[in-house]
């Protein structure tokens, strides 16, 4: 097999480990649209690639996603470099997300996280302040869920070791979270 065979393979594979996790994704899916529905907003942030996911999904729900309908809140928290370069600097960096829920959440919110390791110290950071803040807390986590297991009010965990093949089946998570919040979102 050839490079690009192979990595389909794997591309296949971890995307046939989602199968199960439709009820995860629709419970997820209620959470985000009765945030929204209600006047509360969905907060977002990842490290890297899944601070780049994080800043595609807040677009997808504050601009469009599929159909024209109203702008919903969405905020993702590694888009801001002054704020951030600000917290890692004046406290640790592991405050960044954190200091930003602080700012940002209030009850009723939704925040979601991404990591492809479950091993982020700012992702921790900032699931412990959403709860002490009662923003509801879903962790799309890789691999076995690392550290951030059991830390968020919902888990979806993608397994595999092979950061990239999670990234894709992560992203294809967060595209059909949009798709089924979308679909019952007012268009006014």
């Amino acid at each position: 097999m050839t490079h690009f065979q192979n990595s389909l393979a794997a591309a296949q594979q971890t995307l046939d480990s989602l199968r199960n996790f439709e009820e995860l994704l629709t419970r997820a899916a209620k959470q985000v649209l009765e945030a929204l529905v209600s006047g509360r907003k969905l907060m977002l942030c990842g490290n890297g690639g899944s601070a780049a996911d994080a800043a595609h999904i807040a677009t997808e729900f504050s601009c469009r996603f599929m159909g024209d309908r109203r702008p919903y809140p969405a905020l993702a928290f590694g888009v801001d470099g002054g704020l951030l370069t600000a917290i890692g600097n004046d406290y640790e960096f592991q405050d960044i997300f954190a200091r930003q829920v602080h700012a940002f959440g209030q009850a009723g919110d939704v925040l979601l996280v991404i990591s492809s390791s479950g091993k982020s110290r700012n992702i921790l950071s900032a699931i412990a302040e959403a709860r002490r803040r009662e923003i509801f807390t879903i962790a799309l986590l890789g691999r076995d869920g690392g550290f951030t297991k059991g830390s968020a009010d919902m888990e979806i965990i993608v397994p595999g070791s092979a950061t990239a093949r999670i990234q894709e089946a992560q992203k294809f998570l967060l595209h059909v979270l949009c798709e089924m919040v979308e679909e019952k979102l007012p268009k006014e």
